[in-house]
């Protein structure tokens, strides 16, 4: 399809084409916690409204899964007896909300019931953002200050010491064990970004580990890419010996290196994730321990230091994997894209992202903003680049068998009703059920997006009387790892 619309474009057809609806396609939005001042102020009752009307704007915008920030400094958006209540719900660290609720079970829920997958996000190593954050008087740094290290005015993890590495396992295999999650999402977040004139002093657990793990002493940015890419090993083979389908991926920073320091970097000038931050992201997916990458391509086209272009063909000429979406940044969306003045950056990227063959979606930060149409973004996405429901992408590599067609399609007073065969396959489940709906006299094309009239949860939903008389309807079914069945049998619509 990416072959055909590129073609299309080639020979001079309208620049619309080019950014025409996908079938598939990954359409996800952050919702961040840390650093939120407006949550502790609200009532339970009011945060669990918010949240309603921010996924309710998500999916009326066409995405498909919320990247919600449920662990943002070793604390907890959810009831945890490994980590304290985070202090951007209550205010306080440790602190648990008065009506008790669990905001992680209710935002899988809401973005379950609307279509959505719900991605947990989490940070390995950051403690405090700053010197005025109290830690809860249970909190592990005071049982074992051995694992942690300041830097600046925060408080990290030490990524040398193998229990910080284990702690942060048991805190990922608890959310996974316990909670519907589709994914575990990381960011940009793993060694601490550079304090200038200041080092990360992690010379204890250099000289302690790094020996018997190989590395000499001229080796330690090796040694301390080796500690990262160990905590993602061991997170992705605890993830997948508990549930094979739950996801893992990154989020890192949108330059991995610059050409000036190796001939395979971009052409960049900037903060790099190998060097800096000591984050191989892809080899990760080259090896297989992770199944997505989201870099976050922030910067507008052009940007002298970071040309949002350059970056873009760059990982997706790299060929990392074929789940890669990239991280769009709203703020600059509505400024002009230089080259051509007469359309938006929103516009160009969007035509950028559909017509690369490696790239497989979009990730929207932040998805407040995109709540609120900052810079005219949801509007635009809702009327046009994202105006049908679309489906992720499949992840063949962890299952690659589609599930039992749905049977028994029907009308039921005003609702459609189908059935789903049942399993005891858990990667056969239905996760959801994607509703077409042929008007008449149109071709029954499965492929094409703008049949896709909704994709919902369960085996029901209630009937559009804006239907026309004549339309066929038919169901598939589309397992855990997004999989489609064959459709059920049509059911032509004759009306209430």
């Amino acid at each position: 399809m990416k072959r055909f619309l590129l073609l299309l474009l080639t020979l001079g057809c309208l620049h619309s084409v080019s950014v025409g609806a996908q079938k598939r396609e990954f359409r996800g939005a952050w919702i961040h916690i840390v650093g939120n001042t407006q949550l502790r102020t609200m009532s339970s009752q009011e945060i669990k409204q918010h949240l309603r009307e921010t996924f309710d704007d998500l999916e009326e915008a066409g995405c498909n899964a919320v990247i919600f920030q449920v662990r943002p400094q070793a604390d907890a958006f959810y009831p945890s007896e490994l980590e304290p209540w985070t202090r951007f719900l209550t205010g306080e660290q440790g602190k648990a909300p008065d009506p008790f609720w669990d905001p992680l079970a209710f935002a899988i829920e809401e973005a379950h019931q609307r279509g959505m997958e719900l991605h947990a996000w989490c940070n390995p190593y950051r403690v405090t953002s700053n010197e005025e954050e109290v830690l809860w008087d249970g909190h592990l740094y005071f049982q074992r200050p051995d694992l942690f290290k300041r830097y600046g005015k925060q408080l990290y993890f030490d990524p040398g010491e193998p229990e910080a590495r284990a702690h942060t396992v048991r805190v990922v295999a608890d959310i996974v064990t316990r909670y519907d999650i589709d994914a575990i999402h990381f960011d940009d977040y793993f060694y601490p970004y550079p304090v200038r004139f200041e080092e990360f002093h992690d010379d204890h657990s250099f000289v302690k580990y790094a020996v018997e793990q190989g590395f000499e002493y001229w080796q330690k940015n090796d040694w301390r890419r080796h500690n990262v890419e160990l905590l993602i090993q061991e997170l992705n083979d605890t993830i997948k010996a508990l549930k094979p389908w739950v996801r893992f991926g990154i989020s890192p920073f949108g330059i991995h290196r610059n050409k000036r320091d190796y001939e395979d970097g971009s052409e960049t000038n900037g903060l790099s994730n190998y060097d800096q931050l000591y984050a191989d992201v892809p080899a990760w997916a080259q090896k297989g321990i992770i199944d997505y990458l989201v870099p976050q391509l922030y910067w507008k086209i052009g940007n002298p230091a970071a040309d949002y272009e350059i970056l873009l063909h760059w990982w997706n000429d790299g060929g990392f994997t074929p789940h890669l979406y990239i991280g769009q940044n709203i703020a600059v969306m509505d400024a002009p894209d230089e080259a051509n003045p007469g359309q938006t950056q929103l516009h160009r990227k969007i035509e950028m992202t559909r017509q690369l063959e490696g790239v497989a979606g979009n990730v929207w930060w932040p998805g407040w903003s995109l709540s609120k149409n900052d810079k005219d973004v949801k509007r635009q996405l809702t009327n046009d680049y994202q105006q049908y429901p679309a489906l992720i992408p499949a992840y063949t590599h962890l299952d690659s068998i589609a599930p039992a067609a749905p049977n028994n399609l029907h009308k039921h007073r005003k609702q459609l009703r189908w059935e789903t065969a049942a399993t005891t396959d858990p990667l056969q489940e239905a996760l959801f059920s994607i509703v077409y709906v042929f008007p008449p006299n149109t071709k029954t094309d499965y492929q094409e997006p703008r049949y896709i009239y909704k994709i919902v949860k369960g085996n029901q939903m209630e009937v559009d009387k804006n239907w026309e008389k004549g339309s066929r309807i038919a169901i598939t079914i589309v397992d855990r790892c997004w999989n489609e069945s064959a459709p059920s049998s049509l059911l032509v619509w004759e009306g209430h």
